[in-house]
Formats: structure tokens, C-alpha cells, sequence
């Protein structure tokens, strides 16, 4: 890690506790408009839809509308639960002016954040919505920390496409062999990064990817002991 001088986050599920602000994004929602839905039961079906969503989404073969009408569509079809197109657009609205408010982040987040930063100018590349994620690293106070912000939107692709990389590291103004990518999706943080040449460190919280073969933290603190 001699040559590093710059380090990529991703944010969600990465720095930005995505699962964690979800639930209280949809405490909110269904309290105010679905009383008769229980979060814990909803998310255990969501969770892994929305997964499913966003890698389609990430190889562009949803559009952002459809991510967000069809995590909410499968999700209520799978818990028998009746709900109009209308509704399930409102709450898709609800969910992304709701999910910014709440600012729960990674264990060690702040504290590896506070320890990289006087070492390292830092960024992040994200996949997700400019309009959303400037306001979750705002929100979340975040945004201190980073030189530079990335998102799909603006380099025109997504992770793992290579161009989003090049885009990021233009903008930063750094060679590919002094960067590294940290994030927790094993395909659009990690090989996206490996491909295109740089080094990168999986974020594997809960322990699935052991047997990869690549190197992994499973609490963002590690990175103390790497960088």
C-alpha cells in the first residue's frame, strides 16, 4: 500500500448503514399511511428483492423508475398484501424523501474516516441516485471527508463499468496504481475495480465471501491496520 494516495468508498451498505435507515424510512411510511404492516415482516421480504433490483439496475436492464416501482411491486405482491400502482408511487416517493433524514452509519465509520483523512485525500463512487446520495453524506456529516464525490449520473455508467472508475479518478486527478476502491458489493466495488487495474479491499460485514480469495475486512476499524 506504499504507492496509495487515494482511496474510493462506495456509500451504501459501505460507510452509509442502507439497512438500517431503511427500516426507520418505512417505520415512518407505513405509520403514517400503512398502519396495519409490520416493518421487521416487510423488510425480511424487501431486503433481498431490492438486491435483486439493483443488480438488474446496475447492468441497465431496469431504469431507475422501474428499480423503485418493482422492489416495492414484488415485495407487497409476495407479503398478499393489496395496494394500487397509485400507492405503491407514493411511497416510492415517501421512501427516497425519507431515507436522507436518517443518518445511520457503519460501526468505525467516523473513527477510520477521522484516521484515513489526514493520510489519504479520499472520495467516493457511488451507483445511486445524485439526488439522494448528496444528501445522505450530507445528512449523515459525511461530506467533510471527501475530496471528491462520484455518482452513476454523472460519469453516465455504473459500477463496474470501467468508464465510471476513469471518471472518478479524471475527476480526482490521480493514476489508477495510487488508488483503491473499498466497498461491499463484490461485483460492482470490487471486480469492477480489479479490472479496470485498481487495488481493492472487500467490505464482507457478514463474513459470505470468505472463500474469494480477495482481501477483506469484516469491520470498517481493519482499515486501520492496512492503510
Amino acid at each position: 500500500m506504499k504507492n496509495i494516495t487515494d482511496i474510493f468508498f462506495d456509500l451504501d451498505h459501505t460507510l452509509w448503514d442502507f439497512d438500517a435507515n431503511s427500516v426507520l424510512a418505512f417505520d415512518k411510511i407505513f405509520a403514517e399511511h400503512h398502519p396495519t404492516i409490520a416493518t421487521n415482516a416487510f423488510i425480511k421480504i424487501y431486503a433481498p428483492i431490492n438486491q435483486a433490483c439493483w443488480k438488474l439496475y446496475q447492468v441497465d436492464e431496469i431504469t431507475h423508475e422501474e428499480l423503485r416501482y418493482s422492489r416495492l411491486r414484488q415485495s407487497f405482491d409476495a407479503l398478499n398484501y393489496t395496494i394500487s400502482d397509485e400507492e405503491i408511487n407514493h411511497i416510492a416517493h415517501y421512501y427516497i424523501e425519507y431515507m436522507p433524514d436518517n443518518n445511520q452509519l457503519f460501526d468505525g465509520a467516523i473513527e477510520v474516516l477521522e484516521y484515513l483523512k489526514p493520510k489519504y485525500n479520499l472520495h467516493i463512487i457511488t451507483n445511486g441516485f445524485a439526488e439522494v446520495q448528496g444528501k445522505k453524506i450530507n445528512n449523515s456529516g459525511l461530506g467533510k471527508y471527501f475530496n471528491t464525490i462520484t455518482n452513476s449520473e454523472m460519469a453516465g455508467v455504473k459500477k463496474p463499468h470501467a468508464t465510471i472508475f476513469e471518471y472518478a479518478l479524471s475527476l480526482a486527478n490521480v493514476k489508477k496504481e495510487n488508488a483503491i476502491m473499498i466497498g461491499d458489493c463484490i461485483d460492482a466495488d470490487i471486480r469492477g475495480a480489479i479490472n479496470f487495474g485498481m487495488k481493492a479491499i472487500l467490505f464482507d460485514e457478514k463474513g459470505i465471501y470468505a472463500a474469494e480469495g480477495l482481501q477483506t475486512i469484516n469491520h470498517l476499524l481493519e482499515l486501520k491496520k492496512i492503510l
